[in-house]
């Protein structure tokens, strides 16, 4: 699988866009998307999902293999798409191979202890999520929420969110967004 930089470089020209116009959009610099695009920086929840809207894509878009780019209506193990990046300190697997022509995005969620988000951001939609493991601190604007094993979580996505784990062992999400926007 291509690494993420030269996915966004691939949505990009396929786009017609220079990297001064993608940074417009995005608003962000042109040193910013050259660097991503050579795999130099990780980029911040919020700085992604601004890129792939103004590349017309979804995140997990950026981790999927074009083989993947199919209809599937089990989804093994195996052929879960990860979608990782260091900063996160997250291992976040799509459940579905495919969100085109779906309504939602549910994906298994792994965060090692200090791991999170990293920074508010929000996008359209609606999120919920169900703890399996571990107790995950979710920031909705200035309220901040304890989730433990068994509860769940379900929230407008317009509302700047971040999450993180506090602990010392992992969390375990199962986590639901719609529309897919991830």
């Amino acid at each position: 699988m291509a690494a993420i930089g030269e996915k966004i470089k691939g949505f990009r020209e396929r786009k017609g866009l220079s990297i001064r116009q993608l940074a417009e959009e995005v608003g962000c610099s042109p040193s910013l998307v050259s660097q991503l695009e050579n795999n130099k920086v990780d980029p911040s929840i919020s700085t992604l999902k601004k890129i792939a809207r103004a590349l017309g894509v979804n995140i997990v878009d950026f981790f999927m293999d074009e083989y993947l780019n199919h209809e599937e209506v089990v989804t093994s193990v195996k052929d879960r798409v990860d979608i990782h990046l260091v900063r996160w300190d997250a291992r976040i697997q799509s459940l579905v191979r495919n969100t085109r022509n779906k309504k939602m995005q549910p994906f298994f969620t792994r965060i090692r202890p200090g791991g999170g988000s990293h920074g508010m951001y929000h996008h359209e939609g609606e999120e919920f999520g169900y703890v399996l493991k571990g107790q995950l601190s979710l920031i909705l604007e200035d309220r901040e929420y304890l989730i433990c094993p068994q509860e769940s979580f379900y929230f407008p996505s317009h509302i700047p969110h971040d999450w993180v784990n506090r602990g010392k062992e992992d969390v375990e999400v199962i986590w639901v967004i719609t529309p897919p926007t991830f």
